[in-house]
């Protein structure tokens, strides 16, 4: 008696099964969740439940918007306060990443930094940011130095935590295998733990991008200046809330463009790495 075996490719085996919401393209999930929102922002003004004064309609938002983009494209005062809040909130980030891939090598690498320098950063972390934006303008003025420190302050914590996670994520095998071959701290450092960790690494930069926009524009509504962020508190004194709605939506799209900046430098880093990025 003769067996048959049925020999089928690998790829064919397991199936993860996809939903029906999952099967319809992204931009018509985009495009739906933001008609939901909208739909419900034009119901929400529409009734007594919230004045007029304190939400506007869709439609005025949208209007106050095409006014606030044809003063940036003629290079009039918006445009110069847009500048100003793009240059804080790159400064801003590179200055977190120098700082938080760092202390995150010193915590990740180091019992010290481990036991001693890790649970101080926790500390500081948990402390209200608002509260330093005073401190930070009193020690170096209220030029866009202040603002960068404080987006960097806002930003660092996510990048230090992901970059000790990540030098934490090869196994034990991987180490194994290095330090049989010889290989020295910085080389394991280096072709090992840095490579295997990017994916953790990354996970922090991508949430310190969303941090720093948040830190730079605090800085700048408290802290004085000619960013979008007192553009918006100007705005908020004269209860134009259309123009404060309408700036607050281009801020979202500076950190959307950040956001993607860093997903596109994740995907081209790490061409290797299978599950789907965040932000995808």
């Amino acid at each position: 008696m003769t067996e048959t075996h049925v020999h089928q490719p690998a790829d064919t085996i397991w199936h993860e099964k996809v939903s029906l919401l999952d099967q319809i393209p992204r931009p018509v999930q985009l495009a739906f969740v933001a008609l939901v929102f909208i739909g419900f922002w034009q119901l929400l003004t529409m009734s007594d439940l919230v004045p007029p004064i304190i939400l506007p309609t869709p439609m005025e938002t949208l209007h106050d918007m095409i006014f606030v983009g044809r003063n940036i494209l003629t290079g009039d005062y918006m445009a110069v306060s847009l500048w100003t809040t793009v240059r804080t909130v790159l400064y801003g980030y590179a200055l977190a990443i120098t700082i938080g891939l760092t202390l995150g090598i010193i915590v990740g690498e180091t019992s010290f930094g481990e036991r001693a320098i890790m649970p101080y950063l926790v500390a500081i972390d948990t402390m209200p940011k608002v509260a330093f934006a005073p401190l930070f303008v009193a020690w170096l003025g209220f030029d866009i130095d202040s603002k960068v420190a404080l987006a960097a302050f806002i930003a660092t914590f996510p990048i230090v935590v992901g970059t000790a996670a990540g030098l934490h994520a090869p196994d034990a095998n991987a180490r194994m295998l290095f330090k049989t071959m010889g290989a020295t701290r910085w080389q394991t450092l280096v072709k090992m733990k840095i490579p295997t960790g990017l994916p953790q690494i990354f996970t922090g930069l991508k949430i310190g991008s969303v941090g720093v926009m948040a830190g730079a524009i605090t800085g700048e509504f408290l802290g004085g200046g000619n960013g979008f962020g007192e553009l918006i508190r100007v705005a908020a004194s004269q209860l134009n809330t259309p123009r404060v709605f309408s700036l607050i939506l281009y801020l979202s799209f500076i950190g959307l463009a950040l956001f993607a900046a860093t997903a596109w430098a994740q995907r081209v880093l790490i061409f290797w790495h299978k599950e789907r990025a965040m932000g995808e």
